[in-house]
């Protein structure tokens, strides 16, 4: 049983290209410049790793990625309260997250933004972004988490520079 102070098991996805750009997704929910990486919850019976496959198919339409590395630890954030309140009925305060650094290895024309047989598309649009251009992108709630991934994936990044 989970109660508000509890955070959902997710995972997130750093998804690169050859010359080492993040890939982020407008949020088709959120009016504005709301951009994040891909990221979702764990399904019963799933593993973080096959999550992250899932994911990735549902929010960026394409499978055409290898994991290069998992994040050592469980990262978290805590989402602001009035959102909190609104999303999975309140019963979290935030997520608790797997990452994973994934080599994209598809076409830009290989993404479709359509989402998951079951639901609407988390993403409206989407881009490719410098490593160092990522964590000013993304709403104020998630920097601090987005700045530990780009800390622990950015020496694996930077040897795929090409």
């Amino acid at each position: 049983m989970s109660g508000p102070g509890d955070y959902r098991p997710g995972v997130g996805i750093m998804l690169v290209d050859a010359r080492a750009r993040v890939w982020v997704g407008r949020r088709a929910d959120t009016p504005g410049e709301a951009w994040q990486m891909p990221q979702g919850g764990i399904d019963a019976g799933e593993t973080p790793r096959e999550a992250c496959m899932r994911e990735l198919a549902e929010e960026a339409g394409t499978d055409r990625a290898t994991v290069l590395a998992e994040s050592r630890s469980w990262l978290h954030y805590d989402l602001p309260l009035e959102l909190a309140a609104k999303l999975w009925q309140g019963r979290y305060r935030g997520q608790r997250q797997k990452w994973f650094l994934l080599a994209y290895e598809g076409e830009d024309s290989d993404f479709e933004l359509s989402g998951a047989p079951d639901g609407p598309a988390e993403f409206c649009d989407w881009r490719w972004l410098e490593l160092d251009a990522l964590c000013e992108a993304i709403v104020p709630f998630k920097r601090d988490l987005y700045a530990r991934v780009v800390e622990e994936f950015r020496p694996l990044i930077d040897r795929r520079r090409t």
